[in-house]
């Protein structure tokens, strides 16, 4: 009897709802798939650090960047599912890479399962100083005129930065170089630098470089002008009917994590987010705070892979 009770009380230790009781019980990361300094990195230390004061426990960022976000996806999907590595994913990451990439090592939409959607945000469309355009249209009537001579930087093959340039090609029947770079933070150097010209950067991670005056932005990405940039048109309104790019971000986890544990990552998330220093911190940098359920963010995924499937067969992009 004694041996059958020992069993039980064992059976039910070790059962998920008591494993979620105890959760966590040591330091969580979080794997970000660009290098520091890019727009995904500054979201992914923002909720690290505010997790870490909801959950009482460290949370950490591990940076592993390449191949346009799938490296660090491939690490994270085949660490194990116990709640103690998440990914920050991204909106391309899940919808646009599938569909660009001749071959990926996991399946972001088998792989891993949602916890919750955090941040959206618009592109702009910034360029080097000695880029001597003021315009959407002076900028296309150059590329026209110029054809292949324009080079555009981007974070990687398959990222929000390099799909708004492919759209904007589209659109416009323009011929621009895309210059892909393992993360926006070495992209936006090398703009800097004038060792490419333009760039359709995520706003956080060339905000200050346009408040500096380092680089000159012309026009914003959504559907709707900036509150961050609120002086610059839309693309769309800047002569592009129809244009309309922009990229969200949000923590996932390897598939087969107990479901307590993505309920109680999720509620605190949502704790998360309401802190006034990280609200305060993302408002300032131009990202809009999301949220939401597990579901919510499916289905989100679910919009965004219907949005761009066309999108990268009708530019032809592939990457082997």
């Amino acid at each position: 009897m004694k041996k059958i009770l020992a069993a039980l009380v064992l059976a039910l230790a070790l059962s998920p709802s008591a494993f979620g009781q105890t959760y966590p019980s040591k330091p969580i990361r979080i794997i970000c798939p660009f290098p520091p300094g890019g727009a995904v990195d500054i979201a992914s230390r923002a909720i690290a650090d505010a997790l870490t004061k909801t959950m009482g426990q460290s949370v950490i960022v591990e940076n592993r960047a390449g191949a346009g976000g799938n490296l660090g996806g491939e690490i994270a999907a085949k660490s194990p599912p116990d709640g103690y590595t998440l990914f920050m994913t991204t909106s391309g990451i899940q919808a646009i890479n599938p569909a660009l990439y001749a071959k990926m090592n996991y399946d972001p939409n088998k792989d891993f399962v949602p916890v919750v959607a955090l941040v959206s945000l618009d592109n702009v469309l910034v360029m080097h100083p000695s880029v001597r355009v003021n315009s959407v249209k002076e900028l296309i009537d150059l590329a026209k005129a110029q054809p292949g001579m324009i080079s555009a930087a981007s974070s990687g093959s398959g990222t929000s930065i390099h799909m708004s340039l492919e759209m904007f090609k589209h659109l416009t029947g323009t011929d621009i170089l895309h210059i892909p770079y393992k993360g926006s933070a070495p992209a936006v150097a090398d703009l800097l630098g004038g060792q490419v010209n333009i760039m359709f950067d995520n706003i956080p991670s060339s905000l200050p470089h346009i408040k500096a005056g380092k680089l000159h932005a012309i026009a914003t990405t959504g559907a709707k002008r900036s509150s961050t940039l609120p002086d610059l048109p839309t693309v769309a309104e800047a002569g592009v009917p129809g244009y309309e790019s922009g990229v969200w971000f949000g923590l996932v986890a390897p598939t087969g994590t107990p479901k307590d544990i993505i309920a109680k990552l999720n509620a605190e998330a949502l704790k998360a987010v309401k802190l006034p220093d990280y609200q305060k911190r993302m408002n300032d940098l131009g990202y809009e705070i999301i949220a939401g359920s597990p579901e919510q963010m499916a289905e989100r995924i679910k919009g965004e892979i219907a949005r761009w499937g066309p999108v990268v067969k009708a530019s032809g992009a592939k990457v082997e």
